[in-house]
């Protein structure tokens, strides 16, 4: 059973999702104490229906929300005392319209699953971090954030607006003891995009587990000299 007063404490946002799966399943393994959020509690409960919750808190949570991460913030806070480790899964993805037919609609969502949910999840829980002057912020992130494609203009510009804020965060809390970056990965071989890419080659896509192991090496002290930076996943 895991020990509350030695073990690491990791807050997971999208913990429910294909890459949530393993990201807890390695941290499990691990023996830290997991606070899981999503935004449907039905889709925890289904996902981890053997987690001890004397030890782990399930929440649902609107990630896009300040008010909403406040308050799961604050029963993080008051259930773990601490966060240790920080890994934002939460975000979206779609196919969209041409920049010159792109809609309102489809940019604020990008935008506000991608890029400002990375914000609102900060501010419920870098506060802390700060007060003990340590801890890890892992986003994820995507390889193709470097460069626009057609088609995916929303999408691209709310990963790129994510990394810019990785990277001014890190600038921001590095002198607190705090790390902050990214894994980016190509595609993701999950179930959705085997679904979505039916005559594509998962052979040549990223497991979830081996994201996870890159995930967990970037929330431990072995990588407390990485500020800013995106790691690239390809297959």
């Amino acid at each position: 059973m895991t020990d509350p007063h030695t073990s690491r404490h990791v807050v997971v946002t999208g913990a429910a999702g294909a890459l949530g799966r393993a990201v807890v399943q390695h941290f499990l393994d691990q023996g830290a104490r997991l606070a899981l959020l999503d935004h449907r509690m039905e889709h925890l409960v289904s996902t981890f229906p053997g987690l001890d919750n004397s030890q782990h808190l399930l929440l649902e949570a609107d990630v896009t929300s300040t008010e909403a991460m406040g308050e799961a913030g604050r029963r993080i806070l008051a259930a773990f005392r601490q966060v240790d480790a920080l890994v934002h899964i939460a975000g979206g993805f779609e196919m969209g319209e041409p920049v010159h037919g792109l809609t309102r609609a489809a940019w604020d969502r990008m935008m506000n699953l991608n890029a400002w949910s990375f914000i609102a999840v900060s501010q419920a829980l870098v506060p802390a971090m700060i007060e003990r002057k340590t801890g890890s912020v892992v986003a994820v992130t995507a390889k193709s954030a470097a460069r626009g494609a057609a088609a995916m203009a929303a999408y691209i510009a709310s990963k790129s607006a994510l990394q810019r804020l990785v990277e001014a965060s890190a600038a921001e809390l590095a002198p607190h003891g705090i790390t902050v970056n990214s894994i980016a990965p190509s595609v993701l071989d999950t179930p959705a995009n085997r679904q979505a890419m039916p005559d594509a080659k998962p052979e040549s896509w990223v497991s979830t587990a081996v994201a996870a192991q890159t995930i967990g090496f970037l929330a431990s002290p072995a990588a407390a000299a990485l500020h800013g930076q995106h790691l690239t996943l390809d297959a």
